[in-house]
């Protein structure tokens, strides 16, 4: 099951819409600008995790702060999702995958990408390429499986033949999907944005974009707090088995 899910979003994201700029590694080719856009966010989040947590002190300051309010939101996500016994050791991936998206999608809307000149394609947010969509929802159904098997080991597939071996094709196809609409919800919504942002600045002048770019960004951390409950309810839903 696992394999048919990853072969398929593969497929689906070899899929090209526009001009990428590639770079050759040996027999394959990737995607340079996606993997420049992803770069800049991870470096954004390092750095900013490194000024507000280099010194931790008991009484926290304003960086420090910051960081322990989002602790505890993502550890509140993995523990209202994932349930009290086992959520722990899940929010450092929930809230990596929270903090990544968020970053690319606000990289989006407040950086122009535009003025970097690439010889095919451009920069823009890393969420608004579906391979990057489909790499964090294989990373999800990864984990879902991993879980599951971890916690309850081969007892796990008995979940698609309950609560009547009639339901496993539906079963199984739900597993497939789940992945799928992780993927497309993300890329479609980011896309979407720049698409109509991008054309109305075209079209209008550059005041009358402006209450959509704030809706846009606002949608954008919208879209990370549901890649991420989604990504937490999967987890706890294959280690609880219902």
């Amino acid at each position: 099951m696992d394999a048919i899910v990853f072969n398929s979003i593969y497929e689906i994201a070899s899929v090209e819409v526009g001009q990428h700029f590639y770079w050759s590694l040996g027999d394959y080719e990737v995607h340079g600008q996606v993997l420049i856009n992803s770069w800049i966010v991870i470096g954004v989040i390092i750095l900013g995790g490194t000024l507000t947590t280099r010194e931790l002190k008991t009484i926290p300051e304003s960086g420090q702060n910051f960081a322990e309010i989002l602790t505890e939101f993502i550890r509140d996500i993995a523990k209202t999702q994932i349930g009290e016994k086992e959520y722990k050791k899940w929010v450092p991936y929930l809230g990596t995958l929270f903090l990544f998206i968020f970053v690319a999608n606000w990289s989006g809307a407040l950086i122009p990408w535009k003025i970097i000149e690439l010889p095919n394609g451009e920069l823009g947010a890393p969420t608004n390429d579906i391979n990057t969509t489909a790499g964090l929802a294989l990373l999800t159904s990864a984990a879902y499986f991993y879980a599951g098997l971890g916690k309850r080991g081969l007892e796990f597939f008995t979940k698609y033949i309950e609560p009547t071996p009639v339901l496993l094709p539906i079963n199984v196809l739900e597993d497939f999907t789940k992945p799928l609409s992780l993927a497309f919800r993300l890329f479609g919504n980011i896309l979407a944005d720049e698409l109509v942002v991008g054309v109305l600045v075209s079209l209008v002048p550059l005041i009358v974009p402006i209450p959509l770019i704030f809706l846009g960004l606002f949608t954008s951390g919208i879209q990370a707090l549901i890649f991420a409950t989604l990504s937490g309810a999967y987890i706890g839903e294959a280690m609880e088995g219902h």
